[in-house]
Parts: structure tokens; sequence; C-alpha cells
């Protein structure tokens, strides 16, 4: 993914902002930013402390939850959606790509809807997000299962 996707009203997912497009976020109405990325990854625009200050200073709420796929457990996820209810609306998510946001924030709105994990992948796939990853998708799909409100 190379630029931005809009999920819901309340959440677009898209690669890592630089510091003025920071601004544009705000100056758009997102009223919250989640970073995806782990400290130590390449070819960050901002570190994760940079780019919270940087949030923060154009009055948005900030949350970092590391992910990557070493360490992607349903704790992780759990976590996330916990936090991502508690941030004001809109809110823009992202990670390097925007893979992993989109990954979490299908999970989180697949788990909420009832969703099977096999259909998460396929509203996924529908939506645009590609899963290259098989170790990725091999998560996603027992985690909406285990965690689905059916």
């Amino acid at each position: 993914m190379s630029q931005r996707m809009k999920i819901s009203d309340e959440i677009t997912v898209g690669p890592q902002p630089s510091a003025d497009e920071i601004e544009k976020i705000a100056a758009e109405g997102f009223a919250s930013l989640i970073n995806f990325r782990t400290a130590g990854e390449d070819d960050q625009p901002l570190s994760p402390d940079a780019e919270q200050q940087k949030v923060e200073a154009n009055g948005l709420k900030y949350l970092h939850i590391p992910v990557s796929m070493q360490d992607m457990s349903p704790e992780v996820v759990d976590r996330f959606r916990e936090k991502f209810s508690e941030l004001p609306k809109p809110v823009f998510a992202h990670c390097q790509s925007g893979k992993r946001a989109g990954a979490m924030v299908m999970m989180h709105m697949a788990a909420e809807q009832g969703m099977t994990g096999e259909q998460t992948l396929t509203q996924a796939k529908k939506m645009g997000f590609e899963c290259d990853q098989p170790q990725l998708e091999q998560f996603v799909k027992p985690y909406v299962d285990s965690r689905s409100a059916r």
C-alpha cells in the first residue's frame, strides 16, 4: 500500500507520514494518530518519540503500539483494540507501508462485526489490502475466529 485508505469514518490507514504530513493530517480533522512501527525500523522519517512530539504539538492524541511479525501476538492486538476504543476519532493509523496497520484495523473491525477469519481475509482483499506475508495471513484467521463476537 503506497497511499491512504479510508476504512471507515473512524479510521484511515496508510504509510508513515512526514512531519509536514502530520500537520496536514491535523488540518484534515483527524483527532488521533496510531504508530505501529517499532523504534528500530529502517527508513523512519521520524522516530516514535519525535513523531509523538509532532503529533501532540498539532493537537492530536498519539498512540504507539510497536508491531513486527516477530512479536505479533493476540495480546498486542487486544491491547490495540482496547486503546483504540478510548481514542478520539477519526484516527490515522500507520506503519511503514500501511499493511500492518491495515491488518490490525481489519482484525479489530472483523472481531467487532462477528466475521470469520476467512471472511476477514476476503474483505481485506476486496478493499485492496494484499497480504503478501503468509505469516500475517496465518495469524489473522485464528485471531479473528477466536475473538469474533458471533
